[in-house]
């Protein structure tokens, strides 16, 4: 991958509840909340026609055109939908276990005499949970009118895949807005000793997931996943910001879906500066990113 330009990178806050201090991430539920937007004024609302109805995700998908109109040379504005996958078969062997005997023994495991989590499958409730966002997204485009994204991103671990495919599939979508996922590799989850993480073949997967378009540069068998070492924070951090400036340098869309995981997302928040927000199982957070070119 070949990046002209690095970016530094802010959440514009403001505009969604999990933005704001006061909202509890164990508490929320984005469904019943339009997403978490704020029903609020917008700069750009002083141009709307007088008289006319538009929903609040209207009113936002303007003040973000907005924003990019007035933009000083070099400075981006994306709106990036924040999936995390459903629950997996390893999510219930932690709960089994618990969180301290998961993390001493159990995810080093390539499973237990039940079953086998090396790079999991959704179980029946994280097929559920797809399908209950997939039901919220046709709600929000028929009805509030949420821009569907432009382009699809997914983690090549085999529970987004799926996830994404029960999420996005079936979708009334604009005809410029065609559901064609793309795998990336750097968006899969912190790295190394849970075999949870160890991804599958690239044939396999192309194999189960004939609509997706994975990387040329993926490698056929996973060598980045290590059985003794597990990436600290700091690594995942530099990987997830190197993730970033090729989505910001190369897609021009504005509204960006990204379908990873719990470790990943709270990465992808904390290079983002969004406050911690940590997702349920089948969760969705939207940001309002802004990024400026040559920031480092």
């Amino acid at each position: 991958m070949s990046l002209q330009h690095a970016f530094t990178y802010s959440t514009v806050t403001g505009y969604f509840f999990q933005d704001e201090d006061s909202t509890v991430a164990e508490n929320f539920d984005f469904i019943s909340k339009n997403f978490g937007l704020l029903e609020r004024d917008h700069e750009a609302d002083a141009s709307a026609d007088p008289g006319e109805s538009k929903t609040p995700w209207q009113r936002f998908e303007r003040e973000v055109t907005r924003l990019q109109d007035e933009a000083v040379e070099g400075t981006v504005y994306k709106v990036l939908y924040l999936g995390r996958h459903g629950q997996g078969v390893h999510n219930v062997a932690e709960k089994k276990y618990g969180t301290a005997e998961w993390d001493r023994y159990w995810a080093a495991q390539e499973g237990d005499s039940t079953s086998s989590w090396v790079d999991p499958h959704l179980t029946d409730i994280g097929i559920e949970q797809a399908q209950t966002v997939n039901a919220f997204w046709k709600h929000q485009l028929a009805v509030a009118k949420t821009p569907a994204p432009e382009q699809y991103y997914c983690s090549p671990l085999y529970r987004c895949l799926e996830t994404a495919n029960l999420t996005f599939t079936g979708l009334d979508l604009p005809a410029n807005r065609p559901y064609k996922p793309v795998v990336k590799e750097l968006l899969r989850e912190a790295n190394g000793v849970h075999t949870c993480d160890r991804r599958s073949p690239k044939c396999s997967l192309m194999s189960a997931f004939p609509n997706f378009v994975f990387e040329p540069s993926m490698t056929e068998d996973d060598v980045l996943w290590s059985a003794t070492e597990r990436e600290s924070n700091e690594e995942l951090d530099r990987r997830i910001k190197v993730l970033l400036d090729d989505v910001f340098e190369h897609d021009d869309s504005t509204f960006v879906s990204l379908t990873s995981h719990s470790g990943a997302i709270c990465s992808l928040l904390r290079v983002l500066g969004h406050r911690e927000f940590r997702l349920v199982t089948g969760g969705v957070i939207p940001v309002l990113v802004k990024a400026v070119r040559g920031g480092g």
